[in-house]
Order: structure tokens, then C-alpha cells, then sequence
């Protein structure tokens, strides 16, 4: 992979999907997941609420098998969900009730962070609810000249391929703006993403239900998933990937 596509001259750093990933992240101390609608959104909410998120690529026959062996509640599609049952929707786990330890599968966000925790190192999971405290997690723990990887996970068109998610854009920029603000030295990719989470701060509620992700949720009967990702630092807690799980900061 071509040096200079790395960012390897600057401790801040932004990339797209799992091939930006793979690009930015493997040298890195830190590495930010955001996947704002939705898997980050409900991991935040699940941590929040004490129970451990094990991230998985796919949901399928295998996912079954990998809760089972590791004693924990599969969540179900969300055009699968029964009242009663857990989903992506964070609305689910707010309403969920006995669940310890949660299987949570996505094809982004989710994908990425069962792929990184072997090559990169410490990986954290990051939305809108809680961009302030990772940043300030990290601030706390590292110095400036610690390298971060902030990941946007983006979503997928029709094709497979990489469609850039302005909202995954807007919560990895919450991360980098504070974090530059604390001294770090940023990519100009970074950059940019800290310019575009500023352009939109004042009015993060209606540029969430506006932009073509916000719009397919709420269009699909899924608006409080939409709700739930605009409450901008409403959560404290810090989820870190330790042992195929995510964990709040507070028990590692």
C-alpha cells in the first residue's frame, strides 16, 4: 500500500470503511470506530445499560454458533425483531430486559471492529451520544503524540462498494475537533472531518432526519433509532474492545 496514503507523518488520522482501515489503523495506538446509525449508536446504548457488545461480521448460521459458545443473546435483523426481541435499533436495548452479553452483527461498523482488534491497538467504539468522552478517554490516557485512527464505517450501495455515510463523517468528526483541541496533529483528512462535524453541530437533529441515512430509517418506521443517535455527549461511557468484547472503559 502506497506510504503516503497512510498518514503516517501525523498522530490524528481519518479514514473510510474497512480498506481505509486497514490503511490507517494498524500502526495506530488508538483506533475510533463510528458507525452512527447504527451500530455504534447501540453499542454505546448497550454499554450504557451494562451489557457487553461482542461485535461479528455476519448474521448467519455462524453468528448463532459464536453467541451460543459464548453464552450471549444474538441480535436479530431489525426488519426481524418481535416486541420483546434485540436488535441494531438501540431503541431494543433500552427496552431489553435479563441480557448480560450481546452478539451485535453489522456489515460495517461491526466488521470493522471484529477485523481490527487483532491488527491494531486499542479499539474503541465511538457515536454521536459519546464522541466528547472517547476523546477525553483518550486525552486522559495517552499523549498527543499517540497515534489515533478515527474510522468512519460508512454503508454499502446495492454493489457492495463503499457508500460514504455523512453521519459516520459528522461523528468522527466530534472525536477529531476535540482532540485537536487537546493537541494532537491532524491529517488534513482529519481535518476536513473536524470542519464537517462544525458545519453541522447547531443543528445536528435536523441534519441527521435530513441526510439520505436518517431519511431510509425513518422512511423503513425506524425514527426513534434516529432520535436516539442525536443526543450529541448524552453518554459518558467509553466502550473499549478487550477479549472479542466490548467493555465500558470504567471495567478494564
Amino acid at each position: 500500500m502506497n506510504r503516503d496514503h497512510r498518514q503516517q507523518d501525523y498522530s490524528l488520522r481519518f479514514e473510510w470503511g474497512l480498506t481505509g482501515a486497514t490503511a490507517v489503523a494498524p500502526d495506530a495506538h488508538v483506533a475510533v470506530i463510528v458507525d452512527v446509525l447504527s451500530f455504534t449508536t447501540t453499542l454505546s446504548v448497550a454499554i450504557d445499560a451494562g451489557i457487553e457488545v461482542l461485535p461479528y461480521r455476519w448474521r448467519d448460521t455462524s453468528a448463532v454458533r459464536y453467541a451460543a459458545d459464548h453464552d450471549a443473546v444474538l441480535a436479530v435483523g431489525r426488519s426481524s425483531a418481535t416486541p420483546g426481541s434485540i436488535s441494531l435499533s438501540p431503541s431494543t436495548i433500552r427496552s431489553a430486559q435479563g441480557v448480560d452479553r450481546l452478539v451485535l452483527p453489522s456489515p460495517n461498523g461491526s466488521s470493522i471492529a471484529y477485523e481490527l482488534e487483532s491488527s491494531a491497538g486499542t479499539c474503541l467504539g465511538a457515536s454521536l451520544r459519546n464522541a466528547r468522552a472517547v476523546a477525553e478517554w483518550i486525552a486522559d490516557n495517552y499523549t498527543q503524540e499517540t497515534v489515533v485512527a478515527v474510522i468512519a464505517a460508512g454503508e454499502k450501495w446495492p454493489d457492495g462498494t463503499l457508500r460514504p455515510a455523512v453521519e459516520d463523517q459528522w461523528g468522527a468528526g466530534a472525536v477529531i475537533a476535540e482532540l485537536i483541541s487537546r493537541g494532537w496533529t491532524a491529517s488534513p483528512e482529519a481535518e476536513v472531518t473536524a470542519v464537517a462535524w462544525e458545519a453541522v453541530s447547531g443543528r445536528i437533529a435536523s441534519a441527521l432526519h435530513g441526510c439520505g441515512s436518517g431519511r431510509e430509517l425513518v422512511t423503513a418506521g425506524y425514527a426513534e433509532d434516529v432520535a436516539i443517535a442525536t443526543e450529541v455527549d448524552q453518554s459518558r461511557s467509553v466502550p473499549v474492545l478487550r477479549d472479542h468484547r466490548f467493555v465500558d472503559s470504567k471495567n478494564t
